[in-house]
């Protein structure tokens, strides 16, 4: 989408981040909104909006990063704002996943592969986030790997977890 905000782009004239919200914000107590740009924006749709605090807009483990000083709870969900389908029990899922193992996150699994955007973890790897992020890394799926994790089945939602990266994406 080149420097266009995601969050902003129209999917049958709603903004993906409209569509998200819909979906996830009744699945849990808090939503926070990671933006490093277009504050103000976001802060209309009344939830509280935060920003990294690390340097150089290190992706989405940034934000996740940023969370654990906001978030009221200890477990943490996240979910992108260009996944508009995303599932109405995500978080159910992820939590039941992750109260029957031993692990430290939970993440969406479909289609023989992970979606490690679409977590759910505890507060407690905080400062192990920290210092993957500290070390240059940034691939959400990579800083799973260094933790024990849970994976929560859905394949019967296959189509839930496709995202909006391109204009020919959202023609689709």
């Amino acid at each position: 989408m080149g420097q266009v905000d995601k969050g902003w782009v129209e999917l049958d004239g709603r903004p993906l981040v409209e569509r998200v919200l819909e979906r996830f914000a009744p699945q849990v107590g808090q939503v926070l909104i990671s933006a490093n740009r277009n504050r103000e924006r976001y802060a209309v749709l009344g939830h509280e909006v935060i920003g990294d605090l690390m340097p150089d807009h290190a992706g989405p483990l940034a934000g996740l990063h940023a969370a654990f000083a906001h978030a009221r709870h200890d477990l943490i969900a996240t979910v992108p704002c260009d996944s508009p389908w995303l599932p109405l029990d995500l978080v159910e899922r992820l939590r039941i996943a992750l109260e029957r193992s031993s692990a430290q996150i939970a993440v969406a699994h479909s289609g023989g592969r992970l979606h490690p955007v679409f977590l759910l973890c505890r507060k407690t790897v905080a400062g192990q986030l920290e210092a993957y992020l500290a070390s240059g890394a940034r691939r959400a799926e990579d800083w799973c790997a260094t933790l024990p994790c849970a994976q929560a089945d859905f394949d019967d939602q296959p189509e839930a977890f496709r995202n909006v990266n391109t204009p020919a994406d959202l023609d689709r």
